[in-house]
């Protein structure tokens, strides 16, 4: 009778722990993933034994219910303890097999920073339908991106930035209305901004510099009532700025600079939510708005290596707050008002213009 409870027992656990377990499905492409990928140094990998995939696997989190992976969350820069004994940053080679695209309950994915992983995302990562987190930044990914990303109806973050990424934006983008941040950065990704990119309504960040984009800048992205932060510098932008992103509710930092920009700075943008704004090195003319007010509020207004002329605006002076200014690089005339902001600015950044004069320059 003992030996029978024991064995009943013995049943019972194993019975308990194959429920438990992860999908052998789950396990075979988790498996077949690693296959294609070389880390030399830290080990990460060698935690993937066994046949509960869900269970010690570092990286690896399960859905607690139905024993599927839903998370992979592998960096190359961490504060886990693997990498401060080893006191170092991770380094990776190989390539994101298209195996990952088996885990189809994944709702993240975040493969980030290990500067060595090349080849193309899979194209079959549109077809993961509870895809949340798409995070590939950091490596040497190539080609471009899935032209049906925009089947990817749940996802909230999408960050490939400083990849080698080509091609376009794809059309379908601007379809993933639950889209909250952006990260394309530092790649080389040409072509126009989709017309519609206003249709990302929920977009929060929206970060594009470093990049080959050419065209000029879509008046539909004043439609993103959400959208604080719009990046588009180091590209080659040209046309006129939009005078409706200075009506954007919560715009908070619109960086433009180094692109081939051109016409005159919308009034709009001077009294609006805007704080950070840099305009540098385009090919802005006519004169600085003098629009300020108690309204206008920047800790950082850039607009050197333009075309303004004219005099600077004198309402600068009411402005509720400068805090860095660059006015240098233009063809500015006339006295540099005083008082505030301009008793804590420093020559350099009226420097370079046709006929400044007054302090911090020369006496008129």
């Amino acid at each position: 009778m003992r030996t029978l409870l024991v064995f009943v027992a013995v049943l019972l656990a194993a019975s308990t722990w194959a429920v438990r377990a992860c999908q052998p499905s789950d396990r075979a492409a988790l498996l077949a993933f690693k296959a294609s990928l070389h880390e030399p140094y830290l080990g990460i990998f060698k935690s993937w034994t066994g046949a509960d995939c869900c269970h010690k696997w570092y990286g690896i989190s399960c859905d607690q219910e139905t024993r599927r992976v839903a998370d992979i969350n592998l960096r190359g820069e961490s504060e886990d303890p693997i990498f401060e004994r080893a006191k170092r940053t991770g380094y990776m080679t190989g390539t994101i097999s298209p195996a990952i695209c088996r885990l189809t309950r994944l709702s993240s994915i975040t493969i980030a920073d290990w500067k060595g992983i090349s080849g193309e995302i899979p194209r079959c990562i549109s077809n993961l339908p509870f895809l949340r987190i798409l995070d590939l930044i950091g490596n040497k990914l190539t080609g471009p991106l899935p032209s049906d990303i925009g089947r990817l109806q749940r996802l909230t973050v999408l960050n490939v930035a400083d990849n080698l990424i080509s091609g376009t934006i794809p059309e379908s983008l601007t379809k993933i209305s639950t889209l909250m941040h952006l990260d394309l950065r530092n790649n080389k990704i040409s072509g126009k901004l989709p017309a519609d990119f206003g249709r990302l309504g929920m977009l929060s960040r929206a970060l594009l510099s470093r990049n080959l984009l050419s065209g000029s800048i879509p008046a539909s992205i004043s439609q993103i009532y959400r959208l604080a932060d719009l990046d588009l510098s180091l590209n080659q932008l040209s046309g006129p700025i939009p005078a409706s992103l200075g009506k954007m509710a919560v715009l908070a930092t619109l960086n433009l600079d180094c692109n081939n920009i051109t016409g005159t700075i919308p009034p709009s943008l001077i009294v609006s939510a805007i704080s950070n704004l840099n305009l540098s090195r385009n090919s802005l003319q006519g004169f600085i708005p003098n629009v300020f007010g108690p309204r206008s509020y920047f800790t950082m207004i850039d607009l050197s290596y333009n075309r303004f002329r004219g005099n600077i605006p004198s309402t600068l002076s009411s402005a509720s707050y400068i805090g860095h200014l660059d006015l240098s690089h233009n063809h500015l005339c006339g006295k540099i008002p005083v008082g505030s902001p301009f008793d804590h600015l420093e020559a350099s950044s009226f420097s370079y213009n046709d006929c400044l004069c007054g302090k911090p320059l020369r006496a008129c």
